[in-house]
């Protein structure tokens, strides 16, 4: 691996609150790229930064303890609209990715994951999403 190169992950929100906003959330906790939830699934394709190890960097890589890396998804007033009855954001895990799945995200693959959208109070879903399924090569 070169000392540092770029994948990009898609991470989709399979069944979102229509009418909610959601978007990526930078470091400095800025919502990055927001959209409004219609009845599709909502997708952001994230820029990642790989370096030796593997580790993730990058505008919207955070960190908690020495590997777990992870991507924020605003909802809500998080991500922009400041008139949202929401105010939430979903945490999804990176440092997990399947190996292989890195390999050829490296190789310049798209790796996709889909996530819940809705929690059990049937409010937009937050706090760390599992996928639905496994990560996969995006079509």
């Amino acid at each position: 691996m070169a000392a540092r190169q770029q994948i990009k992950l898609r991470l989709t929100i399979g069944d979102p609150v229509p009418g909610v906003a959601y978007s990526l959330q930078s470091k400095k906790n800025e919502p990055v790229g927001m959209v409004v939830a219609e009845d599709l699934p909502v997708s952001f394709d994230v820029p990642v930064d790989v370096v030796p190890g593997p580790r993730f960097l990058g505008e919207f890589v955070r960190s908690e303890g020495p590997t777990r890396r992870f991507v924020y998804i605003a909802i809500g007033e998080q991500a922009g609209d400041s008139s949202s009855v929401w105010s939430r954001r979903a945490k999804i895990d990176i440092h997990d990715l399947p190996v292989e799945l890195l390999e050829k995200a490296l190789a310049g693959s798209v790796v996709e994951a889909q996530f819940p959208g809705r929690d059990k109070d049937g409010g937009p879903a937050c706090a760390t999403l599992r996928p639905l399924g496994s990560w996969k090569l995006a079509r």
